[in-house]
């Protein structure tokens, strides 16, 4: 008989806190989780769900022109904004009800509350205004959007938080930053009409990607009419008549727009949560510091996911909430691992990437072999569009292993998903060249690539 409430306590129902809780529950724990939104968390609520249903609205205006081509028309296309958020809105509502229904049927006792620590035992609910006890602690309140606040007029503009419940399509957006939400918004935006600017700190966008990624998806944005300013940022935002906003930047021009979009980062969500009572260790970002067992440096308190700013995807903190409860409550020792994650930016066209970048690959390894190729898909051959795509594999000199793979193209990430797993494997370069293309596909490009790419001089 345990002297405390819960054997676990969760506090966060995202992806890492709800996997967590439910199989430490099916395990023979007894498990409660708070949650201060709504259970699903940042992916399934205002993050990756309903953003993937933004990209693929946002597809159909480019689709509509590109049908031309194959012998379609048609007349008086409109859309409607408001038609989209509701039908996204539903389709959140099922999904959180899914949720709900799951941790209940494995025995997790809910709480729609905000949770903060008392010390290394006490969780305090805010909600019920009173403290429960607990075994161990589970922190599992993942990121939230970061906006620069040094800069007047900051408060002006939006986060992803606020994008999913916009009243009305803007007509012209401008968004600050250069990583994949900033990308992903840009094109969503663009695909539904609006005119899009994007501002960028640094000399290249998706800095994290291989560079030829990077080149590649600069070069769509402006195909697409998107137009990016790089090496400057936001000095003053001021309000103007109506809706209009007009952004300073630091090189000494100015935009006026109706819309501001800040997608400059995210930060760890530890604000208010009280670790300091209990000595929890925090980085200077304010993430929380763990083990390889997702231990905090108090012995009974772990934490998953984004608040621990170690690989910030969905998927990565459903695998590390799974490995602590195989840990504690099945006596199955498991360890998350970071090797060979796959990773997608929903752009369009869309990026797919796995392993090694090439800049990467040559600062660890001796000798590096680079296969690319950049070419005009079949589809487009008759849409008219200019859209290209680029295939590239990173490959190990002396060992003949394929270390990287990235793509720039429509399907990219469907077809990074299947690359990953020969990528894991360690197959070499000769097994993707010693298996039949399917054609005629893009995907064919990845068993067909025989040349090594030698740079000019």
């Amino acid at each position: 008989m345990t002297k405390y409430d819960y054997d676990l306590f969760t506090i966060g129902a995202g992806s890492g806190g709800v996997r967590a809780s439910r199989l430490a529950s099916t395990y023979g724990a007894k498990v409660g989780i708070a949650e201060e939104y709504r259970v699903g968390g940042t992916c399934v609520i205002r993050g990756c769900v309903p953003k993937k249903y933004l990209v693929y609205a946002s597809e159909y205006g480019h689709g509509f022109e590109h049908a031309k081509g194959y012998g379609w028309s048609a007349d008086n296309v409109s859309f409607d904004w408001s038609t989209l958020i509701a039908n996204k809105d539903n389709e959140i509502d099922r999904l959180n009800g899914i949720y709900i229904r799951n941790l209940k049927n494995a025995g997790t006792e809910i709480f729609q509350s905000r949770a903060t620590i008392k010390d290394a035992h006490t969780i305090h609910l805010e909600a019920e205004n009173r403290d429960i006890t607990a075994e161990r602690i589970l922190i599992a309140t993942g990121g939230t959007p970061w906006v620069d606040e040094s800069v007047p007029g900051h408060d002006l503009g939006i986060t992803s938080n606020e994008a999913f419940h916009l009243e009305k399509l803007p007509k012209h957006v401008v968004v600050a930053g250069g990583g994949y939400i900033a990308i992903e918004f840009a094109c969503i935006f663009k695909g539904l009409g609006c005119d899009v600017c994007l501002v960028y700190r640094g000399e290249d966008i998706l800095r994290y990607f291989d560079a030829d990624i990077s080149v590649q998806v600069h070069n769509e944005l402006q195909r697409q009419g998107i137009r990016v300013i790089t090496q400057s940022v936001f000095e003053k935002i001021e309000k103007r008549e109506g809706d209009e906003k007009r952004v300073h930047l630091s090189n000494g021009t100015h935009i006026d727009t109706d819309l501001i979009f800040w997608a400059v980062g995210r930060k760890p969500a530890t604000n208010g949560l009280g670790l300091e009572n209990a000595g929890v260790e925090m980085t200077k970002n304010g993430a929380i510091k763990v083990d390889d067992q997702s231990r905090t440096s108090v012995d009974n308190i772990f934490a998953v996911g984004d608040v621990t700013d170690r690989v910030n995807l969905t998927p990565v903190a459903i695998r590390e909430g799974a490995a602590f409860a195989e840990t504690f409550y099945n006596d199955n020792p498991t360890e998350t691992d970071y090797r060979f994650i796959p990773k997608a930016v929903f752009s369009q066209p869309p990026v797919g990437s796995v392993g090694y970048a090439e800049h990467e690959a040559r600062a660890e390894f001796e000798n590096i072999d680079i296969y690319k190729t950049n070419f005009r898909s079949m589809k487009h051959i008759l849409t008219g569009s200019e859209e290209r795509v680029l295939m590239k594999l990173v490959v190990d000199g002396d060992t003949d292993r394929v270390l990287g793979c990235h793509i720039v193209g429509d399907e990219a990430a469907e077809m990074i998903q299947c690359v990953a797993i020969a990528v894991k494997a360690g197959l070499k370069k000769k097994d993707f060249d010693a298996t039949v293309a399917l054609h005629p596909t893009i995907a064919e490009e990845l068993v067909t690539m025989k040349e090594k790419f030698v740079p000019d001089v």
